[in-house]
């Protein structure tokens, strides 16, 4: 073969052979797919089922990737309402104004939720009653020993004013009376926990799912804040957990919903100290 010839069929096969690497980048891109994002955000109570779920639903789908913050029930209505998020997370019912604002919202409970009064676990307080509880968040009773307890200063101890925690607790529980102005607000359960855990004369309220051996749960009316108790409503204090999504979700916000609101999503409820409906 003449000098000529072999430079015209290398050209030929190295013209060739580029075609067929670049058709194969080509398919191997678009067989690689892109990957999908989730925003959620809002209550720190539905926050441990949300994240936990999105572990199992990532872990079964890879080309999902699902972002999920608190802030409290507020923040879930308003990220949910004002579409900079694709599903809020509120441990309340909506609002009236809320439901104005944002006509185009849905409320889907995913659980529901008993509310434990916590205090530390040195105290020998055992249980309350309603009015007790009310009467100690009023600011009305300020000692322990005035309900049965030893002779110590109530630290009292609640949720900021974006928690729906608080807003379902101030509606049902204080019938709307005012919080004492001494109240140390956190800004989530884990926060009200943690508060409790260091200080012992501090009384505060959380989740059932936040419900540990740093703290003490107190009975309510002599009945135990437990799932089984919530479920056959004996127990006095709960309520629904919700996500908040747009009318007409998206495909994706439709599967993790249905996966939420499946057998396998149900276990992750209950597994995170919730109760499963």
């Amino acid at each position: 073969m003449n000098k000529k010839k072999y430079i015209a069929l290398a050209a030929v096969l190295i013209l060739f052979t580029g075609c067929i690497s670049q058709s194969d980048q080509e398919k191997n891109e678009g067989s690689a797919g892109t990957i999908q994002t989730l925003t959620v955000a809002g209550s720190t109570t539905v926050l441990p089922i949300v994240q936990k779920a999105a572990e199992k639903y990532m872990d079964m789908h890879s080309d999902v990737d699902i972002q999920i913050s608190g802030g409290g029930s507020s923040v879930g209505v308003q990220s949910a309402g004002g579409g900079t998020v694709d599903i809020g997370m509120a441990s309340r019912d909506m609002k009236s104004e809320e439901k104005s604002n944002y006509p185009h919202i849905q409320e889907i409970a995913i659980a529901k939720d008993g509310i434990a009064l916590i205090i530390h676990p040195s105290n020998p307080v055992e249980s309350l009653r309603i009015e007790d509880i009310v009467s100690i968040y009023k600011g009305d009773i300020t000692n322990w020993s005035e309900v049965g307890g030893a002779d110590q200063e109530i630290v009292v101890v609640g949720r900021d004013s974006a928690s729906g925690t608080r807003e379902y607790f101030w509606t049902d529980v204080m019938k709307k009376a005012d919080f004492v102005p001494i109240m140390l607000e956190k800004n989530s359960n884990g926060a009200v926990k943690q508060t409790v855990s260091q200080t012992p004369g501090a009384v505060g309220y959380v989740g059932l799912g936040y419900v540990d051996t740093t703290i003490k749960p107190l009975k309510i009316d002599g009945v135990e804040p437990t799932v089984s108790n919530v479920l056959n409503g004996s127990y006095p204090i709960s309520r629904s957990l919700y996500i908040l999504i747009k009318d007409n979700p998206t495909d994706l916000v439709k599967a993790f919903i249905d996966f939420l609101l499946s057998r396998e999503g149900q276990a992750i409820v209950e597994e995170e100290g919730f109760v499963p409906l």
